[in-house]
């Protein structure tokens, strides 16, 4: 399928303008969406109600307003609303060149991609080469849409990534959460190094995962359109889980559950085998019953979900 450029725009990168093409990085999340019914089957629609009369307000006759206290607006007319938008611009104008790493990714937005435009090949490449060399990226500012945004411009292999990202008050600090932050020590840290090290890969594979819900719900809507009826497996009594022990045991029953599961089963007594591991047992105290989770009956497995895209 041919990319299609959502935008034109202008790099100014010093005296060098470089012409470039926008284009989404990413699709817009296609989980499976579900319409309100009446009880006979047919679509509803939404509407507003006047909260003074109960009436039915048309959208045409609504207006914008903002609640400076309770009960008390102050309203803007469309025209007013349209002069506080920033004007938009086709220029991109790069601000500085910081590390790459010195971006936190908890400030990354919308993603796009940008390639070169007529006759800007050259200055393209010149500027992913010159970022790639000295392993720093671009901010810039980017008007659109009535507002201005700061963007990353950063070098990949095959091109130039234009990643939107988030003002400061917009993220979050994980210093509001006051973690208190608990010592450990150099026996329980070389383990959970360990336990790291085996189950460690050498790159991020996406195509390795799945919305595995999304895939559930289209099996079930098939199994529906099919006319089969759909059973929900209702939970085991069965213990699915043991007791949580020790940080220490705890780890070292992780090491023996990954060393088994790369080399095959050991053969040891059941008395030596390892317990299971609750998770939890990294935040909770030693010895201390953990709460027990219940288990489902085996699922057969459905046919193929039909692939649906969102148009």
């Amino acid at each position: 399928m041919t990319a299609r450029s959502i935008a034109s725009l202008t790099l100014s990168f010093g005296l060098v303008s470089i012409p470039v093409k926008l284009y989404s990085a990413t699709e817009t999340a296609s989980g499976v969406g579900f319409h309100l019914l009446t009880p006979e089957g047919g679509r509803v629609k939404q509407q507003y109600i006047s909260e003074a009369t109960g009436e039915v307000v048309a959208r045409v006759d609504m207006k914008k307003g903002y609640e400076f206290e309770k009960g008390q607006f102050v309203v803007f007319a469309p025209e007013e609303l349209k002069a506080l938008e920033e004007g938009a611009t086709h220029v991109v104008e790069i601000v500085s060149f910081v590390p790459e790493k010195s971006v936190d990714p908890l400030y990354y937005d919308k993603a796009y991609f940008i390639a070169p435009d007529k006759r800007g090949g050259k200055p393209y490449c010149l500027l992913q080469q010159a970022m790639r060399e000295s392993e720093r990226c671009a901010l810039a500012k980017w008007s659109s849409k009535g507002k201005t945004r700061i963007v990353q411009i950063r070098p990949a292999d095959e091109g130039m990534v234009f990643q939107q990202l988030l003002f400061a008050d917009e993220v979050r600090g994980l210093a509001d959460l006051h973690i208190e932050q608990i010592a450990v020590t150099d026996t329980e840290l070389q383990l959970a190094l360990q336990i790291i090290d085996q189950v460690s890969e050498d790159a991020y594979d996406p195509s390795a995962y799945e919305d595995e819900e999304k895939k559930r719900i289209l099996e079930a809507i098939d199994r529906k359109i099919a006319g089969k009826q759909i059973v929900s497996p209702e939970a085991s009594a069965e213990d699915s889980g043991g007791q949580v022990i020790d940080l220490m045991e705890a780890l070292r029953a992780s090491l023996s559950a990954n060393k088994t599961k790369r080399t095959g089963p050991a053969k040891t007594p059941a008395s030596k085998k390892a317990a299971p591991v609750d998770v939890a047992v990294l935040a909770s105290k030693p010895r201390r019953p953990a709460r027990r989770a219940a288990s489902t009956p085996e699922v057969k497995e459905a046919p193929p979900a039909k692939v649906r895209a969102r148009k």
